[in-house]
């Protein structure tokens, strides 16, 4: 099987460039432009339905509901409602290739305030954190009032920054935003070398990325006694599942104060999904079905518990309602009412949540989730 590493490009100066041409890789990275998403390519797996057929064309030993009812574990029941996730926008300052999302600077749709306004009534609602998500979800024109408002209900907030946003002059003061608010930062860095974390992320994105850490770092984040808390995020650069996070943990925690002199508090690792670009990659480089197999074969039962679909109302852009992140980017809607406006908690608490093969990357070897390994 091939297990060639991902590659991925940056957009230097916002968005300014952004949908243009359709120069090949290598010509994009050396003008400094983004890649185009799937969507602006108008791409086959562009498609949430072409995605699907693809995933379940693939020869498997098993279904992801067969393998629950063999765990005593069918049919999949929430918890209760501990997070309320809110994607608020496709739009990124980057382009990377593994992104479930197809996220990027040609994408357009932005959660608007009144839709914000409505998942404020669930939220008041709830006992929920908010955990707040993208594409770059600081790109959202609204997200600055949507933090204020959450945190005068109360609520415990995580921003899912890709750090290099950041970096960006109309963002360059947000680091002091977040710590007046005490929101949770959770950023992505694929490693603590500069070479794969560029080659996932983009030419020049470990060095950006660095340079906000530190900034994060004198404010307080990371310190483990500011309460300002600091998580990195890592997914492999390649069709394997992520080795185990407490020894990734130890390990990042060691070279990155060694080498870069940066601190955080923890380290969460999350399995890539067959999905979007990741999936596309996949097909390209002749990895789907290993990788696919593979995932089933490491199914672990114990890993159910902690999947996020059990604690956790996705919504989308629009104000559509999922069971999590990932079936809301293959347009597999909640059992229930399918909007923001008309949810229910009691609802929510009896359906069943929906399922399909990609459903296998969560529950592989150590499991995985939105807070990194659940078992």
């Amino acid at each position: 099987m091939a297990h060639d590493a991902l590659d991925g490009t940056t957009l230097d100066a916002g968005l300014a460039d952004a949908g243009k041409g359709s120069s090949s890789a290598p010509q994009a990275r050396r003008q400094g432009r983004s890649l185009p998403t799937l969507a602006a390519r108008r791409a086959r797996l562009a498609s949430a339905e072409a995605q699907l057929t693809l995933m379940r064309s693939v020869p498997l030993a098993r279904e992801f509901p067969d393998a629950l009812k063999d765990a005593g574990l069918w049919p999949l029941k929430a918890r209760e409602l501990d997070i309320l996730q809110l994607n608020v926008g496709r739009v990124c300052n980057q382009t990377c290739h593994h992104c479930h999302v197809d996220a990027g600077p040609d994408r357009r749709e932005s959660m608007t305030r009144e839709t914000m306004e409505a998942c404020l009534r669930v939220l008041a609602r709830t006992e929920a954190c908010v955990d707040i998500t993208g594409g770059a979800p600081e790109l959202n024109p609204n997200f600055r009032w949507l933090v204020e408002q959450c945190r005068a209900l109360g609520r415990h907030v995580m921003d899912r920054c890709n750090l290099t946003i950041l970096d960006t002059p109309a963002h360059a003061d947000l680091p002091e935003f977040f710590a007046e608010h005490a929101v949770e930062i959770v950023c992505s860095l694929p490693h603590y070398r500069a070479t794969s974390t560029d080659k996932q992320r983009g030419e020049g994105v470990f060095e950006k990325s660095i340079r906000v850490l530190r900034r994060l770092n004198a404010l307080g984040y990371g310190d483990g006694n500011s309460g300002l808390r600091l998580v990195l995020v890592a997914n492999p650069a390649g069709a394997f599942l992520p080795p185990p996070q407490a020894c990734m943990e130890a390990e990042w925690r060691r070279e990155l104060l060694r080498r870069e002199g940066v601190r955080f508090d923890a380290l969460h690792t999350i399995t890539n999904m067959p999905i979007s670009r990741y999936l596309e990659w996949l097909e390209r480089s002749g990895n789907l079905e290993g990788y696919m197999q593979r995932l089933v074969e490491a199914f672990n039962p114990a890993a159910v518990a902690g999947v996020m679909c059990r604690n956790t109302l996705s919504v989308g852009w629009d104000g559509a309602l999922f069971d999590c992140d990932f079936n809301q980017m293959l347009e597999l809607p909640i059992e229930g009412p399918v909007h923001v406006d008309g949810f229910d908690l009691e609802t929510w608490r009896r359906r069943d949540i929906v399922v399909d093969r990609h459903c296998f990357g969560c529950t592989a070897g150590a499991g995985s989730s939105c807070g990194g390994a659940t078992a």
